[in-house]
Parts: structure tokens; C-alpha cells; sequence
């Protein structure tokens, strides 16, 4: 309804504006057709009063209370994190946690036999970076076994990587090179598929790093005695390092959006709950508790999620390690960037679409922790937030320039969002001075996200696409990137309309308003028309 009353609205105004003008100009004299002018402008204002801004005003409610419990959920994590720092409520001492102990009766038998799982898709630029770390981790090689589960479809990478596993294979790594002759299931297809060779029924662990990540060599020895020493955990997720953050804006500004999100969303869920959504990577699962809770499922592109969620309604438990860090990439390409986000909304509103009536009628886990992930993990922070932060900071808040009747409170836009804005940007010091950049960016991709979960929540196409984000290794380091050939094939229309739409609100806030709203809709009209013309990224 809204996306037909805009253009009226803008030219309604306009058009009294220059009656006025007219008016003034002419002495006073009536023009000709003053009996229809004034039918239609009655006509006009009757509409807008009895329908127009009742509606709007109600939109402009059911906002602020939305905003109202993302600002009590922010606030709650933040508190939360707060507390574990005050308190110095490190995992360590939390749960029972010993190194491993050489012992030399036992030689290594002391040692749980781990399976390394690393998916990849053609992933030329990286490989060699990912199984390089994988086979560099300290344990006992007859207690460790590397899968590459490779789904290449290009012949000369999968030569290329078949070589490198024969290169670590002759120095005495138990590494497996493995293939199959299809994509189902995209990444969930090809854990599963390897699963299922006899050689892994010998492991008790599984850790999973995606073809860009690359692990410490103590990462295993830090992580698997909290799944030895206390039976009840499942999984131990590490935080994500990036080592092409500085690449450029859009790379520092995905560090800031991903920091806060392993400091709140993680760190928090870990310490009061014992549960979160498992990050796909960088993780070791207790294969025991994988194996009864289904193990992976393809059903949505967030076979994470759905694992995580499944095994934490059996009552497992999980614990998120701060400190400990493992390198990975961001993507730096616009496109690229724009995939992922809308993977990463779409699968998590299609899974809450197909997980709600089996959380309800769960029976392992009481009513609050059912509550908990029904409402905080789901409902509010992967539906709710991006469908509030599009349609309220670019769509409602923009429109109301042209209905100065209908008020918005001053908390709502500028003191609370600064407030969240602030526990945001705690998370990534050293980019503070980069916030407003940041927050304008996270609305223009409020709209990627909106859009994905609005597929996810209705099963709409494209609901299940899945393009690998394209990852660039050490590309960056040696060679400049060109852009994607003529500037029309690298317009995004949806950002470009949106901009040009905010900036003619502030064009009219600017010329007939009374408030300073104008600032802002510049800026983030601007955001939208430079990433619609994909001038962001590398």
C-alpha cells in the first residue's frame, strides 16, 4: 500500500506548494477551475486524515514497540557479557578443562582418535592455505584423520587439490581425498556423504574448517579437553580472526557486524544458556551427539543451524571460546558479500518456518530454554531485526517527512539506536570512528536481508540457493582486482531505487520540513546509490 501512496504523497505536496506560490504571484485571483481544486483537495485531505495517517500512525507503533524488544535484547547480552567479564567467567572455569597429558605406558592411546572435515567448491585461491593449517595441528597423527571433501567442479582444481593431499599423505598425514559424483545437498551433501566410510565410526570428534579457514596448531589441544573431561557438552565453537579486514571499507565494516555478533550474540547464549547457533566452522562436535540428533540434514542452507538446534533440544550443551581465534576471509566483493547475506537469512527463517512446532512439542528441555530459542534466537534476532531495521529507518522513517502529523519520538531515532550503536562498535575499538559508515551500510543490507527472510519465511524462489562465497586468498597481496566490466552491468537496481526514493524525501524535508531529518536521509540515500552502482568491495 505504501509503495503506491509514496509517489501521490511527494505529489500532493508539491502540487499545494505551487498552488500556493501561484496564489501569492496572482493577488489573490482564483484560478479558473477553483471549484474542482478545491473538490479535490477536500477530497485529498479527508483520505489522508481518515485513512492515510491512521494507518501510518499504527505502522509508526507496531515500529517502536519492535524497537523496544531489540533494545531489552541488546541490552540483556550486552549485560550478560558484561557480567562474564566482571566475573571473570572464563570457560576454563566454568567447566573442567586439563591438557592433554603424554603418558607413557599408553604412548597416544590416551588421545581420542578426531576426524577434520574441510568442505570445498572450487576453491583455487585457498586449498593450499586450509589443508596446509589442517595437517599443521599438534596431535598424535594415528589419532588424527583429514577428510577434503572435495565437490570441485573444475578438472584442473581437482587435480590440484588431489596433489596437495598426496604431497601431506607422503609425510606420513592420514589425509583422505574425497569426491562424489554430485552436488545434493551442497555442503550439508557432502559432510554427510563423508560420514558414511568405515574409518570414521573410529572417531570420537569432529572439526569442521570451511576452505578459508586456517587453524593454529594448538587449536585441537585447547578445544577437545572440554568435550573429554565433561560429557554433557556437544560442541566447542572458537571465534572467527580475519585476516583481510583492512582490505577495505566494506571488509572493516563485516568485521565490526561479526565481532558483536560472537561478543553478544555467542559469548552470551554460551554463558547463560549453553546455546548457539553453530558458525558452519571453526568447531568440534562430540560425533555421539551429531549421531543422535540425525546428523546433518540439507532441508534449509543452514545445515549448521538445524544441526545446532536439533542437538541443543536433546538437552547437549555448548560452550564458545573467546580466545580462541581462528584466521579466516571475508568476502570483499560486493556480490559476493550481498550471496552470503542472503543465505544467511533466508535458511534461518526458513528453518524457524520448518523447526517451530518441533521446539513446542519437545519434551528434553524446559518451557524457558523452548522460549528462549522460539523468541530470542530465532523470532527476534534472525526475523524480526531485519524486517524492523529496513522498513523503519528506510521506509518509515524517510516517508514521514511527508506527514508531519504523525510524530516519531526523539528516543527512537537518535538515543536509544545510539545506544545500541555504542555496544556495537565496543566490539571493534579500533574501527570506532567508522560507526556511521557502518550503521548506514547495515541498512542498505537490511534490505538483502529482508528480502531473504522473506523467502526463507514463505518458501518463495530461491529459497535454497546456494552460491559459494567466492574467497581471494592471497590475491589481494599481489595483483589488483579489475571490476566487473561496463558500469550498467554492475547497477543493482533495488539499491538504486531505494536511494533515489530516500533522497527525494530529503530533497523535500530539506525545502518544506522543520526538522534536521534531511542530514540523515542524505547520507543514507547516498549509501544506497553508491552500493547500487557497486562502488564498495574490491
Amino acid at each position: 500500500m505504501l509503495q503506491l501512496l509514496k509517489p501521490l504523497l511527494f505529489l500532493q505536496d508539491s502540487f499545494l506548494a505551487l498552488l500556493s506560490i501561484m496564489k501569492f504571484h496572482g493577488g489573490g485571483r482564483k484560478p479558473p477551475v477553483d471549484g474542482v481544486g478545491i473538490s479535490m483537495n477536500t477530497m485529498w485531505k479527508e483520505t489522508k486524515t481518515t485513512l492515510i495517517i491512521p494507518m501510518f500512525k499504527y505502522l509508526v507503533s507496531m515500529c517502536l514497540i519492535i524497537w523496544l524488544l531489540v533494545f531489552v535484547e541488546c541490552a540483556y547480552m550486552n549485560l550478560v557479557v558484561l557480567y562474564v567479564k566482571l566475573s571473570n567467567r572464563k570457560p576454563e572455569k566454568v567447566y573442567k578443562w586439563e591438557a592433554m597429558q603424554e603418558d607413557m605406558e599408553l604412548a597416544h592411546q590416551n588421545y581420542p582418535m578426531v576426524l577434520v572435515q574441510i568442505p570445498m567448491y572450487n576453491e583455487r585461491e585457498v586449498f593450499e592455505l586450509s589443508i596446509g593449517a589442517a595437517c599443521r595441528l599438534i596431535w598424535p597423527s594415528d589419532r588424527l584423520i583429514i577428510q577434503i571433501l572435495d565437490d570441485s567442479t573444475d578438472p584442473a582444481i581437482m587435480e590440484l587439490v588431489s596433489m596437495e593431499c598426496a604431497k601431506w599423505a607422503s609425510k606420513d598425514i592420514n589425509i583422505h581425498y574425497q569426491r562424489r559424483d554430485n552436488r545434493n545437498g551442497y555442503k550439508a551433501g557432502a559432510l554427510k556423504h563423508g560420514m558414511r566410510h568405515s574409518y570414521v565410526k573410529l572417531c570420537d570428534y569432529l572439526a569442521i574448517f570451511d576452505a578459508d579457514f586456517q587453524p593454529e596448531p594448538d587449536y585441537l589441544q585447547r578445544a577437545i579437553p572440554f568435550l573429554i573431561h565433561n560429557p554433557e557438552l556437544a560442541l566447542v565453537q572458537a571465534r572467527w580472526r580475519f585476516v583481510n579486514a583492512n582490505t577495505c571499507l566494506m571488509t572493516r565494516m563485516q568485521e565490526m557486524t561479526l565481532n558483536y555478533h560472537f561478543m553478544a550474540e555467542q559469548q552470551s547464549g554460551s554463558a547463560r544458556h549453553a546455546f548457539f547457533g553453530f558458525n558452519g566452522t571453526a568447531g568440534v562436535w562430540r560425533i555421539a551427539a551429531m549421531e543422535e540428533a540425525g546428523g546433518w540434514k540439507d532441508r534449509t542452507t543452514v545445515e549448521d543451524m538445524d544441526l545446532a538446534v536439533r542437538v541443543g533440544l536433546l538437552d547437549w550443551k555448548f560452550v564458545f571460546i573467546n580466545d580462541l581465534e581462528v584466521k579466516s576471509e571475508l568476502p570483499s566483493k560486493f556480490k559476493a558479500f550481498r550471496f552470503q547475506q542472503h543465505r544467511w537469512s533466508c535458511g534461518p527463517a526458513n528453518l524457524f518456518r520448518k523447526m517451530t512446532m518441533e521446539i513446542i512439542h519437545n519434551k528434553r528441555v524446559k518451557i524457558w530454554k523452548k522460549f528462549y530459542v522460539i523468541y530470542s534466537f530465532f523470532f527476534l534476532r534472525k526475523i524480526i531485526v531485519h524486517f524492523f531495521t529496513f522498513f523503519f529507518y528506510c521506509v518509515i522513517l524517510p516517508t514521514s517527512v511527508f506527514l508531519p502529523e504523525v510524530k516519531i519520538p526523539t528516543w527512537s531515532t537518535i538515543y536509544s539506536p545510539s545506544i545500541i550503536t555504542l555496544f556495537g562498535a565496543i566490539a571493534t575499538p579500533r574501527s570506532f570512528y567508522l560507526v556511521v559508515f557502518w550503521v548506514l551500510f547495515e541498512n542498505v543490507m537490511a534490505m538483502h536481508r529482508t528480502k531473504g527472510t522473506f523467502i526463507g519465511l514463505f518458501e518463495r524462489e530461491r529459497v535454497n540457493e546456494w552460491v559459494v562465497t567466492e574467497k581471494l586468498g592471497d590475491t589481494l597481496k599481489t595483483k589488483l582486482l579489475p571490476r566487473n566490466g561496463q558500469l550498467l552491468k554492475r547497477v543493482n537496481m533495488k539499491e538504486v531505487m531505494m536511494g533515489i526514493y530516500i533522497l527525494c524525501c530529503a530533497c523535500y524535508d530539506f525545502a518544506f520540513g522543520n526538522t534536521f531529518l534531511y542530514l540523515y536521509l542524505f547520507m543514507q540515500a547516498t549509501a544506497f546509490l553508491i552500493s547500487g552502482v557497486s562502488f564498495v568491495g574490491t
